[in-house]
């Protein structure tokens, strides 16, 4: 929940976001209750000449004139974009409307009292309609309905003491005002603790809706989150992608020579420095198994090539193996494997979900990755044919996989600067 201070909330972002929402969701009923306003002032413009005389109903007729012009403005201004942020026109708009308001009563007491019972201090037109307005006009902003409040007990006490006694009618009617205000106090003070509370809770649910949305986009990609969403079924075929597969070579000699908690730093690491690599080179991303890191170019990540993507994402990550080596505080090599072919991207399964890639081409980048010189790149035939950047690589030769078969295979030869890691190549 938003922390409140002094009847505001703390944060001044977060008051000013209130502020502009809740005179946002206000604004029908601004409009609304002008416009009933409007119809109320018409209905005594039409009702007047049969009950008032001549001369003020010419009196009343420019009154009313120029309180219909004045609501009128108001609720035109309701639809300009500044008004939301400028409660001052609320202020504005109605204080002219009360003090119309209020020289109307006089006339119309004028024409309905004997001259010799003082009672204009009692409204014909309920002056508690227009503090109603502003009530509801000036929810958010409970200082400034307090002073527009005072203002309008201003402009009441100069309307009617020049024409009425300090006798039991003024006191009645000025009793009758004050609990009138005191209830359009209560009013205003409850629409705005309610609408910052609800307001509170709004920001609450959103920032934990955030939260969860950013959860699931990390796993997940938009279009896929999209179409599980809908109920359909996410499934996808990549004619040309090209997959990366990162492995930390010797892992399993270093994790029986160091601590728990320095071989997760160490993995946490380089995973973060790969997925950093990835977002930088536009590559996605799909998993990590042990200490191995899966990424592919071409998939739902779109790449112009996505072979030439793929290498320099793999470049990229080979450059931080000097920082892993500092961490480990022993000699620390990576090897990468990458193909291109066809791949089928989705998401099975409905707990734990994860949008995952199978096909030959990944099968093929695993098998890559074991021939790799420490620190080094290999990579298919099918990748170096689709590269635009073939110098780094040597000869082609062919290498046995597992379950592939002699295939064709090119290295790129380890990264300059990195320590020589050939006894671990031998016992990885």
């Amino acid at each position: 929940m938003q922390v409140m201070s002094h009847g505001q909330f703390a944060d001044p972002a977060v008051e000013a976001r209130f502020q502009e929402t809740a005179r946002t969701l206000r604004l029908p009923f601004v409009r609304v209750y002008g416009v009933l306003f409007m119809l109320v002032a018409l209905a005594y413009t039409i009702a007047n000449p049969m009950f008032v005389s001549h001369e003020d109903t010419a009196k009343l007729a420019i009154y009313f004139g120029c309180m219909l012009i004045l609501a009128g403005t108001y609720i035109g201004a309701t639809f300009w974009p500044g008004y939301v942020s400028r409660p001052g026109v609320d202020f504005a708009a109605l204080l002219g409307i009360v003090f119309l308001l209020g020289h109307i009563n006089l006339v119309l007491f004028d024409e309905l009292i004997d001259l010799q019972e003082e009672m204009h201090a009692v409204g014909v037109m309920n002056r508690l309609s227009v503090s109603a307005f502003a009530a509801v006009a000036l929810a958010s902003r409970p200082r400034l309905f307090l002073l527009w409040l005072a203002l309008d007990v201003v402009v009441f006490l100069s309307t009617v003491l020049a024409v009425q006694s300090h006798g039991a009618g003024l006191w009645y009617a000025l009793l009758s005002y004050m609990s009138g205000a005191m209830i359009m106090i209560a009013i205003n003070f409850a629409i705005d603790r309610s609408s910052r509370g609800a307001f509170a809770l709004a920001e609450a649910l959103e920032a934990e809706r955030a939260k969860n949305e950013a959860l699931v986009y990390n796993m997940l990609p938009h279009a896929a989150v999209e179409r599980i969403r809908d109920g359909r079924v996410v499934a996808d075929s990549y004619a040309d992608a090209s997959v990366i597969f990162i492995d930390m070579v010797g892992f399993t000699r270093l994790a029986q020579r160091v601590s728990p908690g320095h071989l997760v730093e160490l993995l946490n690491n380089f995973f973060n420095h790969a997925d950093r690599c990835a977002a930088e080179h536009g590559v996605e991303k799909v998993k990590t198994i042990g200490d191995a890191y899966l990424a592919i170019a071409g998939g739902n990540v779109v790449s112009g090539n996505s072979a030439d993507a793929a290498i320099a994402f793999a470049r990229a990550v080979l450059d931080g193996v000097g920082e892993l080596q500092r961490i480990a505080g022993t000699d620390v090599g990576l090897r990468v494997g990458i193909h291109s072919g066809p791949v089928v991207g989705g998401v099975i399964g409905a707990t734990r979900m994860a949008y995952d890639y199978w096909g030959e081409t990944v099968n093929m980048a695993a098998r890559l990755e074991s021939t790799a010189p420490v620190n080094g790149i290999a990579i298919s035939e099918s990748t170096w044919l689709r590269t635009t950047d073939r110098a780094a690589f040597g000869p082609p030769h062919d290498e046995m996989l597992k379950g592939v078969g002699e295939t064709c295979v090119y290295h790129a030869a380890p990264a300059a600067g990195v320590a020589d890691l050939t006894a671990v190549s031998r016992v990885a």
